[in-house]
């Protein structure tokens, strides 16, 4: 069942099997909010069961672009549009969120951001990249990485 995020009152549904559910949940809010408030838009996440193809996506550009492979399980994930920019995010049970930014003209910015949420080490997989940090009121102590995408996907 696809699931709007609420950014007002935030909750760790879909997510209580994380270590960090609650930092993981105000993680999920700060993205919900910022995508209201700039875009207008909704974001609205569903089990990783039944967004397969989101994340067979993403999984597909980390492997291809730094033969990343996340060993943690997905549990959720979405993927949209606002103006000309196709977006899918998945949210892992470690408590890492990836998203990808695809702008849809070829000239475009695309890329892979990771954020972590507060309480959770810094993933082996991920453990080359530096993660600067950002203060959230929804999600505390956030720290953010990305790399610049190569390919077309």
């Amino acid at each position: 069942m696809p699931y709007a995020v609420d950014f007002d009152t935030v909750s760790t549904v879909g997510l209580e099997s994380s270590p960090v559910a609650a930092a993981l949940a105000g993680l999920r809010a700060n993205e919900a909010r910022y995508f209201k408030n700039k875009y207008g838009h909704v974001f609205t996440v569903e089990p990783a069961s039944s967004a397969t193809s989101t994340i067979d996506w993403v999984h597909r550009i980390l492997k291809e672009e730094r033969g990343i492979v996340i060993s943690s399980r997905p549990l959720e994930a979405t993927a949209f549009q606002v103006e000309n920019i196709r977006m899918a995010y998945v949210f892992y049970e470690n408590g890492l969120s990836i998203n990808v930014m695809y702008t849809v003209e070829d000239s475009g910015k695309r890329a892979v951001g990771f954020k972590l949420s507060d309480g959770m080490d810094v993933p082996a997989e991920l453990a080359s990249f530096k993660f600067a940090r950002q203060k959230s009121k929804l999600a505390g102590t956030i720290r953010g990485s990305y790399f610049v995408i190569k390919n077309e996907y």
